[in-house]
């Protein structure tokens, strides 16, 4: 089976995710027992995706993502994209995230896996007021 057509549907998903589409729209690409995982959540069931999402939609302003690159090889994709949302204490300002997604379809062609990799210490921690200037420090101290 080809997942291209899966693949531009997730993708599209992503890129046009509001807090309005979220509940109507996860299920039509994710299974129900799929498994989300990025540096601060690890999760099963479309229940619990959906309250990382509307949890993503409370903490932050106009959130976006855009992929920039898509790699398929059979049931396995891989994203690369820039999140960016501006944060209610500066908003603004707006904030990029950089990361990637390894993505798992079953053969129905809905998301059973979704890994996100991203950096949170350069990419969240580093732009917060108190915590970015440790971060850094420890980051310039670590290179010595």
């Amino acid at each position: 089976m080809n997942f291209n057509d899966e693949l531009t549907r997730l993708i599209d998903f992503y890129e046009n995710l509001s807090a309005q589409s979220l509940p109507a729209q996860l299920a039509r690409v994710y299974a129900a027992d799929a498994v989300f995982k990025d540096p601060f959540n690890e999760v099963q069931g479309l229940g619990e995706i959906e309250r990382i999402f509307a949890h993503m939609f409370k903490q932050v302003h106009d959130p976006r993502f855009v992929v920039g690159t898509r790699v398929l090889q059979g049931e396995e994709a891989f994203l690369v994209w820039d999140f960016t949302f501006r944060m209610h204490r500066s908003p603004q300002r707006t904030e990029c995230i950089r990361g990637a997604t390894h993505i798992r379809f079953n053969g129905d062609g809905a998301v059973v896996l979704h890994r996100d990799y991203w950096d949170a210490a350069e990419e969240l921690y580093e732009k917060l007021p108190v915590l970015g200037a440790l971060m850094r420090w420890l980051k310039r101290a670590a290179l010595r």
